[in-house]
């Protein structure tokens, strides 16, 4: 649709509106020729996003140069065109699915960044009812005074969820078809998908509200721990790992082979009814039978779809929906799920209707969006980082840039196979994510924006530390340096050894280490047992204090349990809940050179990759060498079950913790093993107590499942063990 020479303008011409409206954000056009460009401009930002799916610049840049031609066409009435993007929702859809009609128009809403868009927004709400009730209407008694003077309007705040929208229709009870938002007005049909969804129910009693037809909207998330566990297994594989959140969710509604759907961890949040009609076609929106949108709320939370009731606020005033706001905003990265702002909107469906619609929003709605988590800066230079596994990763370094309240200037690009898939290249522009607790990401490099100075990465083929002869498995996708010895490995290595849920010894962070190897004290993780204090008391910042400190706590690790051991050591693949596993099959460590990878495999959550790979650990020469040496150093290499434990309150039964909880799970699963329980690490019919928190998801629906598995709370939990 663009040529290239087309797209390089428009971003060029992009980058200086935005550099004006950066001096000055209330910068207006001052022809209709230069109104014409920006439609230009927004025409093909709309078409990058929805027909390419691909971004050019971030959604804080669309939006501003959206409010700037939405300003000037309010400024200059003539200069209005029927095919403005204010006009029109934008429009843009693949032809994968077959394309429905919404029953009602899915509109986007405005935006506002600061309390005084909000209040702004309030103002405009009122004069809005105010106008309508001076021409006749009934004036509301309840929610708005009119003629004597205007009172404070009810708002319902609620999250402005990062993920793919959709709509739900029901008919007679039944869920009959569900869709993507589309161009807002067309949609692609998705039903057979959506049916994979779990948190759709297949039928709800909308009968007992008077409801036969009813329109529901929605959007579909991943959550951020869902997300990780699909990043980490996609990495695992040697598949490039999903940007963010949203675009798994969105592009997991798509997928051809509706048995693939479920395995994205999707879930459906619905907060918003569209369209409710009686047997006889009577819409109850308008009749009084559902009178707000908190009442809206209530009906979808009873009949049990998973609505926002949760973070839900009903605001008697915009101060209240100011505060709130500011609130929220302080604790957005405790949310098990991504949003990029709030929601608020009038309560009463009766104020609503007199609000309105544009053509782009409704008038009665606005999105208070919170500070921007992508933006787009220069890819400086590659850097080679080698990990305690030899796995060479590359690291670009930005032109340092804010991002959701912090500065980035370096960003993990995985691998090889990462850099050549998006083909990114050193001088891009590259637009760059952070997207909750995850780290930030390169989302792909600004194509259009290049000049020819970009150069391409090639990636090294020694070790940039040791300069030993990279290697890569067929069946990986990373790298390595092969080199046992390798300083960078010994650093990484010893790093995790020391770190809080392996050995945990305090005092040796990660700069001291790395100075440690640097000044040969240090070359293998028994080292650590044997140091020369003499000669660390030279050192710079050195003290008698501090030199007996680390000496504690490096004794202190000596008595730490053998799963603490199996962690710390680093084997490929295992993590704290599989060395809790191994270590419950053995006495001594030194057993693990007896299993085979056929008995290794046969221990519970330990897959053919793992069990090779704890095998080959066992079976190679310098890794028993080191568990020799650490024996002769005096750490524990030894599992026997406490008297305590055995004779604990939970002495042979099995636990699992699953959902957002108050304690630490780590905290959660030693009280159980110290009372004599067993932690398991999925749901299976051996798994006696499934323990829920919040926002439990998939592993709850299995035990409610299998129907044989006591389900409790985390208070519940806590009473067993009084």
């Amino acid at each position: 649709m663009y040529s290239k020479q087309e797209e390089q303008k428009l971003i060029h011409d992009s980058q200086e509106l935005l550099k004006q409206l950066k001096h000055d954000k209330n910068f207006l056009l001052q022809s209709g020729n230069e109104a014409e460009q920006l439609r230009k401009i927004i025409r093909y930002h709309e078409w990058k996003y929805y027909v390419q799916s691909e971004i050019a610049i971030t959604d804080f840049e669309f939006d501003q140069l959206y409010d700037l031609l939405k300003r000037t066409e309010a400024e200059h009435h003539d200069w209005i065109t029927s095919d403005s993007p204010t006009q029109r929702v934008a429009k843009g859809l693949t032809k994968d699915f077959p394309e429905v009609h919404h029953l009602v128009p899915m509109l986007s809403l405005d935006n506002s960044y600061d309390a005084e868009d909000l209040n702004d927004w309030d103002e405009r709400v009122k004069k809005i009812i105010g106008e309508a009730d001076r021409v006749g209407e009934e004036p509301d008694r309840v929610g708005f005074q009119n003629r004597r003077g205007l009172s404070e309007i009810e708002y319902c705040v609620e999250p402005k969820f990062d993920g793919a929208g959709i709509s739900l229709v029901y008919e007679n009870n039944q869920f009959v078809r569900g869709a993507t938002r589309g161009d807002g007005s067309v949609g692609e049909e998705i039903t057979t998908n959506c049916k994979q969804l779990r948190s759709i129910p297949l039928s709800a009693d909308f009968k007992k509200y008077g409801i036969h037809k009813i329109e529901i909207r929605g959007e579909v998330l991943i959550n951020k721990n869902s997300f990780q566990k699909i990043n980490e297994k996609r990495i695992e594989d040697g598949l490039p790992p999903f940007g963010n959140p949203r675009n798994a969710a969105s592009g997991g509604l798509r997928i051809k082979d509706s048995s693939e759907v479920g395995k994205r961890g999707m879930e459906a949040f619905l907060y918003h009814i569209s369209v409710a009609e009686d047997e006889a076609g009577n819409d109850l929106l308008a009749s009084g039978g559902i009178k707000s949108h908190s009442h809206a709320i209530e009906i979808l939370d009873s009949l049990g779809f998973k609505s926002p009731r949760k973070e839900f606020f009903i605001a008697k005033n915009i101060a209240a929906v100011i505060d709130y706001c500011h609130q929220f905003e302080k604790r957005r990265e405790n949310l098990p799920y991504e949003i990029d702002g709030l929601v608020i909107k009038v309560d009463k469906l009766e104020l609503q209707k007199k609000c309105g619609y544009t053509s782009h929003h409704p008038r009665w709605a606005i999105a208070y969006k919170f500070a921007a988590k992508q933006a787009t800066t220069e890819l400086l230079k590659v850097e080679y980082q080698v990990g305690r596994t030899g796995a060479i990763t590359p690291v670009a370094k930005l032109e340092p840039v804010a991002l959701a309240g912090v500065t980035v200037s370096s960003v993990s690009m995985f691998n090889e196979e990462f850099i050549r898939e998006k083909d990114i290249r050193v001088h891009d522009k590259v637009l760059v994510e952070r997207a909750g607790e995850v780290i930030p990401y390169i989302v792909m490099p600004i194509v259009e924006a290049r000049t020819g100075v970009e150069q391409k990465i090639i990636f090294p083929t020694h070790c940039p530390v040791c300069d030993s002869k990279l290697f890569k498995p067929e069946t990986e996708a990373n790298w390595r340096c092969i080199n046992y010895s390798c300083p960078a490995q010994v650093s990484e290595r010893i790093i995790h050894y020391v770190s809080k849920d392996a050995m945990d010894i305090e005092g040796l962070g990660e700069k001291i280490i790395e100075e440690f190897v640097a000044q040969n004290f240090i070359h293998t993780i028994p080292d650590i047992y044997n140091l020369n204090f003499e000669a660390i008391g030279k050192l710079e910042g050195w003290k008698e204090k501090s030199i007996n400190n680390l000496k504690a706590a490096i004794e202190k690790s000596k008595t730490q349990s053998l799963p603490r051991l199996l962690f710390g050591l680093g084997i490929r693949f295992v993590g704290e809940t599989t060395a809790k596993k191994l270590a419950q099959q053995v006495n001594d460590i030194s057993e693990f050179q007896n299993f085979s990878v056929e008995q290794l495999q046969a221990i519970e959550d330990v897959g053919p990759k793992v069990a090779v790979s704890i095998h080959d650990f066992f079976h190679d020469e310098n890794n028993l060498k080191i568990i020799s040496q650490l024996k002769e150093a005096g750490v524990n290499t030894q599992h026997t079950k406490t008297e305590s434990a055995m004779d604990g309150k939970l002495f042979g039964k099995t636990f699992l913790f699953t959902g957002t909880m108050n304690m630490k799970r780590s905290d959660a699963e030693e009280m159980v093993e110290a009372n004599g329980g067993n932690i398991l690490g999925s749901v299976t019919s051996k798994l006696n107590y499934l323990v829920v928190g919040e926002d439990a998801g998939s592993k709850l629906a299995k035990a409610q499942k299998l129907g044989t598995v006591n389900i409790m709370s985390e208070a519940e939990f806590l009473k067993m063990l009084e």
